[in-house]
């Protein structure tokens, strides 16, 4: 495939694994109390809850402007792996195996793009043409790109 298409595609993906995250993050912050509560039913602490909504909604619109993108889709796959068994995890229900499942192929995609990257489209695509420039930041562009 060209380079301008996988670019675009790459972008389309970006704004769709974004989606859940972003709107599963902006429900926690609204639905904060219910939230909490549901994660103290199952033996998590509540005081985990902003961390778990700057992951979802902050890490969302980090993907989806493609900034830190590696990073931060590591940071989720890993995150969906982790709530998926916590929270999803039990063969003898079929609804919490189908979440689970979704979370489990949630961090695949999340994966992918983090060994991909954000692609031309992107914040970090921009900052590291621009770190390009200035030899004195050359070392954080592991970090963009």
């Amino acid at each position: 495939m060209n380079t301008r298409l996988n670019d675009t595609l790459t972008f389309f993906a970006r704004i769709l694994l974004a989606y859940l995250f972003i709107q599963a993050g902006w429900g926690k912050l609204f639905s904060y109390e219910g939230t909490a509560g549901y994660m103290a039913s199952q033996g998590v602490s509540a005081y985990l809850l902003p961390l778990v909504i700057l992951l979802e909604l902050g890490g969302g619109l980090a993907i989806l402007a493609g900034f830190m993108t590696r990073f931060t889709a590591f940071s989720i796959a890993f995150f969906s792996l982790v709530s998926g068994v916590m929270f999803h995890f039990d063969p003898s229900s079929s609804g919490q195996m189908i979440h689970f499942y979704k979370n489990v192929s949630v961090a695949g995609g999340y994966l992918a793009l983090a060994v991909l990257g954000a692609g031309s489209f992107s914040v970090d695509y921009w900052l590291s043409n621009k770190l390009k420039q200035d030899t004195k930041w050359t070392r954080l562009m592991v970090l963009v790109r």
